[in-house]
């Protein structure tokens, strides 16, 4: 029983970092729209390893983007 308790609580766990990654990407701005979406496709198609590869590497080409202030509260 705890075989299967380990592999299901492996598999939330990679399911889980994609969804951090698929969002992380979302958030960015990388230097082009085909890199984001290779990020993306990668990650999305290749849960386990593409998402290793995505805090690795592809962190790093992308920047944080700014939050937006909404007209009332710029005042």
């Amino acid at each position: 029983m705890s075989t299967i308790y380990m592999i299901a609580g492996t598999g939330i766990f990679f399911l889980l970092l994609t969804w951090i990654a698929i969002i992380d990407i979302a958030m960015r701005d990388f230097t082009s729209k085909p890199v984001q979406i290779g990020w993306g496709i990668a990650v999305a198609l290749i849960p386990g390893i593409g998402c290793i590869a995505y805090f690795i590497f592809g962190i790093r080409q992308g920047k944080r983007r700014q939050k937006l202030q909404s007209p009332e509260n710029s005042v």
